[in-house]
């Protein structure tokens, strides 16, 4: 049992517009970390440019913010630099999937063990409310003031298709839920990465308004957990089937519907087909929002690979440092 509180991670005092999903993240953070028990003088906190990013000023651990979009290149250097440290990256969505959107990717084929957090609140916050690459089409912004003609990433559909092995999502004031997929992203071993939906009061505020409450969660999300039957609404009365090679909502009851006819979720199965189509689902369509491990699966890890190889290499070569490099070879005097 960790002696650590959430206190012992919490440095500063937040500077957020009053009601941002900063706020309940931070705090869920705080709190995961303890539950974790790993000492802050372990953990470093590395984030770029945008709201979300201003976040490692309020940890009590070694933390870094970088330049816009860089965040994942210079928490893979950490990681590479000292395997032993855990490292957490913090991004907006347009900091890590705009500017930052090439090193999201490549961190996800690597599976450089880091746990990246999404603070998605669909909208470019610092910068005063220009459409991100999250944005919904037709949104109306800024710099969108006719409406977006482009179509948005999806997280989870982005993460997956780069090869990511873990994906998680969590509403930002859903405190149990954020501290439940931190620990489990933490656990992992591997790029992980966890989407928090989050609400700007200022420029995006109600993007999320029907989960942003715990009534709205039970009537339009579905808490996803490994090996148990995907089951939703307020009493469990509706759930997920296979239908071909697509999704579709049933109720218990209708139709001669059991429980025994509902999916069974499996997060670590290698095949993420079932699992991209959870990650992709949303109320416009009829769907539950699913929130999470959505995706949890074992790989090599880079970082672990990287030593492998250095070990190997180094055991076969006749020399391990300078002097001997230079021993080992033919010298003269001059």
């Amino acid at each position: 049992m960790s002696s650590l509180v959430s206190s012992d991670y919490k440095k500063g005092q937040p500077r957020w517009c009053p009601g941002c999903g900063d706020h309940f993240f931070l705090a869920s953070l705080h709190k995961a970390m303890a539950e974790m028990g790993i000492p802050p003088h372990q953990i470093a906190v590395i984030s770029g440019i945008g709201c979300s990013s201003r976040l490692p000023y309020y940890m009590n651990t070694y933390a870094m913010q970088t330049i816009h979009g860089r965040a994942a290149a210079i928490a893979t250097g950490l990681k590479l630099a000292n395997p032993d440290i855990t490292v957490w990256q913090i991004s907006g969505d347009g900091d890590g999937l705009a500017i930052g959107g090439n090193h999201f990717i490549h961190a996800m084929r690597r599976n450089i063990d880091i746990n990246i957090v999404l603070l998605n609140n669909r909208i470019y916050g610092l910068t005063k409310g220009q459409y991100s690459p999250t944005s919904a089409r037709g949104f109306v912004s800024k710099s969108s003031p006719y409406g977006t003609v482009e179509d948005p990433f999806q997280p989870g559909e982005l993460c997956i298709g780069a090869r990511g092995h873990f994906f998680a999502r969590a509403v930002a004031n859903d405190g149990p839920e954020v501290i439940h997929i931190l620990k489990a992203a933490q656990q992992h071993k591997g790029a992980s990465v966890c989407e928090i939906l989050q609400n700007c009061v200022i420029f995006n505020n109600g993007v999320y308004d029907p989960i942003y409450t715990k009534e709205g969660r039970r009537k339009n999300a579905i808490y996803v957990e490994h090996g148990k039957p995907l089951l939703f609404g307020e009493n469990n009365e509706y759930g997920l089937v296979q239908d071909g090679f697509n999704l579709k909502v049933v109720k218990l009851g209708e139709n001669g519907i059991t429980v025994n006819d509902i999916l069974v979720h499996d997060a670590h199965c290698e095949d993420s087909t079932l699992q991209l189509k959870l990650a992709l689902m949303d109320n416009e369509h009829g769907f539950p929002v699913a929130l999470g491990v959505i995706r949890d699966v074992e790989a090599p890890t880079y970082d672990e690979c990287v030593y492998q190889q250095l070990n190997e290499v180094a055991a076969k070569k006749p020399y391990h440092n300078f002097a001997e490099l230079i021993d080992t070879n033919d010298t003269w005097t001059i």
